[in-house]
């Protein structure tokens, strides 16, 4: 049998990806340089860019969402509470990722369920579901159009835009 003894210390690594890798890390700090000192312009604010162009809101709808015991997601409408759908255990989840993210920046802020989010349709076809306690959003229509058209539904004109 042939055995092949080796260093204990012999770790060899070719300098190519140890530039690449360096190279990359140097082109991030000077592209976050130039964003901070206003070199480059900063990422479009979806509410910036909306009023810029003049977009308005078309439809809204306030949601409340609640998890029930049996692992749906029942929502319903914040002003009539009108239950508008549910989702099932394996459903919905798209719903349960969005809403789950908006619920978490409110328990981190210990806010409770009182004050609804708003769905809003505006009036470029654009959807946005909305916290108005921590002013956080998300823009749904981002996400692809079988995304949206699960939010569209809950609008109360089923999200058609007019």
């Amino acid at each position: 049998m042939i055995v092949r003894e080796y260093e204990k210390d012999e770790v060899t690594v070719h300098k190519a990806p140890l530039m690449l890798m360096g190279g990359i890390i140097a082109a991030s700090l000077v592209l976050t340089a130039s964003v901070t000192f206003g070199l480059l312009p900063r990422e479009a604010v979806p509410a910036e860019a909306r009023a810029a162009a003049g977009v308005k809101a078309a439809e809204a709808r306030t949601l409340r969402f609640f998890d029930e015991a049996d692992g749906t997601v029942r929502v319903e409408d914040g002003a009539s509470a009108e239950v508008l759908a549910r989702f099932g255990p394996g459903e919905g989840g798209f719903i349960r990722a969005t809403v789950r993210s908006l619920v978490h920046q409110r328990r981190i802020r210990n806010i409770g369920a009182e004050v609804p989010f708003t769905l809003t349709q505006w009036d470029n076809g654009g959807l946005t579901l909305a916290d108005p306690v921590t002013g956080r959003s998300l823009e749904v229509s981002s996400f692809g159009p079988d995304n949206r058209a699960v939010y569209a539904n809950l609008l109360p004109g089923k999200g058609e835009v007019r």
